[in-house]
């Protein structure tokens, strides 16, 4: 995967890139990276990339020109259309379905802007998606870029030393995750269920997915409407549900 990130601040990629997960991956060959100053693309002696907003009001706002000359000259002579994705607080939220939709792409491009906001013709007709991490707002979009990339290349085959753990993941199955335990099976007063020590194999994928629900029913309810669920397992969910309103969660 080729991934370019549009920034006045490249340099605060270096260590994102170089470093943990990224790093190996970029190592490994799987993924590149590359940060780009659109201040370069500039067409005016002072390389101004923002101007004031038509109609009055505060804030500078993004220009069009280099935005849009980036853009090309990164995918000149490239037979890859890129997804060209804008961070924006008023983007569409990011989830995990949307970083596995885009860990199938070959090319992702990321715009990162500053100031008041974008020329809107940027977003007419240029951007593909434009995502948000969410309700809030931030000086840039560089921290969302760094933030969605890493979501996404974790993702890719290869990079994670144990394929089944992005399988796994909360959200990758539309629940959030079991609990985990490791060494030591005691510690201090506190001692793992049994049924991980049990050895049965068939008990255990049982018990992690009853508790993946009953996290899930906890602390995301929300995320139970739309999950892929059985009967039988909505119908066990109500009941956790109807003991919990009597006893309390326990």
């Amino acid at each position: 995967m080729q991934i370019d990130v549009l920034t006045l601040f490249p340099p605060m990629f270096d260590g994102v890139f170089g470093s943990s997960i990224l790093g190996k991956a970029r190592e490994k060959g799987l993924v590149t990276f590359r940060t780009v100053n659109f201040r370069d693309y500039a067409n005016n002696k002072h390389n101004t990339v923002d101007d004031y907003p038509f109609g009055g009001g505060g804030g500078m706002v993004l220009k069009p020109e280099p935005i849009f000359a980036a853009v090309e000259d990164l995918t000149s002579g490239s037979d890859i259309r890129p997804r060209v994705i804008l961070m924006c607080p008023q983007g569409e939220t990011f989830t995990q379905r949307k970083a596995e939709e885009l860990a199938g792409e070959r090319h992702l491009m990321f715009v990162c802007g500053h100031y008041e906001g974008y020329d809107e013709r940027i977003r007419e007709h240029l951007i593909t998606d434009e995502l948000s991490i969410g309700d809030y707002v931030l000086t840039g979009g560089e921290l969302p870029a760094m933030v969605v990339i890493d979501s996404v290349v974790r993702l890719l085959p290869g990079v994670l030393g144990n394929e089944q753990s992005a399988v796994t993941d909360s959200f990758s199955t539309g629940l959030l995750e079991y609990p985990h335990y490791t060494r030591p099976a005691q510690f201090r007063d506190w001692t793992i269920p049994d049924v991980l020590i049990s050895g049965h194999h068939e008990n255990i994928a049982k018990w992690r997915r009853e508790q993946s629900l009953l996290r899930t029913l906890r602390r995301r309810p929300d995320l139970l409407d739309k999950a892929d669920l059985t009967p039988k397992e909505r119908d066990w969910l109500r009941r956790m549900r109807d003991r919990e309103t009597d006893e309390g969660p326990g």
